[in-house]
């Protein structure tokens, strides 16, 4: 018999059992890889708004355009002196031209009104200052007085409170939107009598941002879901 045919025999039938001993552990250990348990992590925040875009809505009423003219600068003039007043900077109020309609000239309208000029006006303020907007809104009875009446569809002229400081709280949300989703995770693994294992899979999430309540505007409710997937050990 030819030693090196035996010896080669000898060493591949040894691999081969080598192999054998080696094969359930590691189809264990292949199985184990397919134990995961899927979690999501929430975090929710209430901040206040931090920009806010308030529009000044009111109209004028003549029979000529240029009383219509002289009203809308005299309006002007006080409502921007009353937001000056109350904190507000030139910088921070935009007027815009004013829509003017004219009821002779619909023809579907009708012509038994008191006047034939409306003029729908509006000064807008954007500013950072939420809290001086906040003070001035309960104090619009003051232009009241002077005969300016505030108002217009909220639809059309809505306030509109922002958050843009999203970017100074998202690592602490998403810090914190993880550790909720790993307790889960370790709750999950110690009902099943198991251990938690490395993450396979992580996915931050969107994050939303809207009003508290309807009521409360300017408070707004930021929130984040994080979804992890973890691996269990036995």
């Amino acid at each position: 018999m030819d030693k090196g045919r035996f010896f080669s025999g000898l060493f591949i039938m040894a691999g081969l059992v080598v192999l054998g001993l080696m094969f359930p552990k590691s189809v264990d250990k292949f199985r184990s890889y397919d134990r995961t348990v899927n979690v999501k992590g929430l975090c929710e925040k209430e901040v206040m708004a931090d920009k806010v875009i308030w529009p000044v809505v009111y109209k004028v009423m003549a029979d000529d355009i240029q009383s219509i003219y002289d009203q809308t600068d005299r309006n002007n003039a006080t409502i921007m002196s009353f937001l000056k007043s109350g904190g507000i900077t030139a910088s921070e109020i935009t007027i815009s031209v004013p829509q003017i309609s004219d009821k002779y000239a619909n023809e579907y309208g009708s012509n038994d009104r008191a006047f034939r000029y409306i003029a729908t006006n509006v000064v807008t303020v954007c500013t950072d200052k939420v809290d001086v907007v906040l003070e001035l809104m309960s104090k619009q009875s003051d232009l009241l007085k002077k005969g300016i009446v505030t108002g217009g569809n909220s639809w059309e002229n809505p306030v509109e409170f922002k958050y843009e400081g999203l970017n100074g709280i998202k690592p602490e949300m998403i810090e914190e939107a993880t550790k909720n989703a790993r307790e889960a995770a370790e709750k999950f693994a110690k009902d099943s009598d198991s251990r938690l294992g490395k993450i396979k899979t992580a996915n931050q999430g969107t994050f939303s941002i809207e009003n508290r309540d309807s009521n409360t505007p300017y408070i707004k409710k930021v929130r984040v879901v994080t979804y992890v997937t973890y691996y269990l050990k036995n």
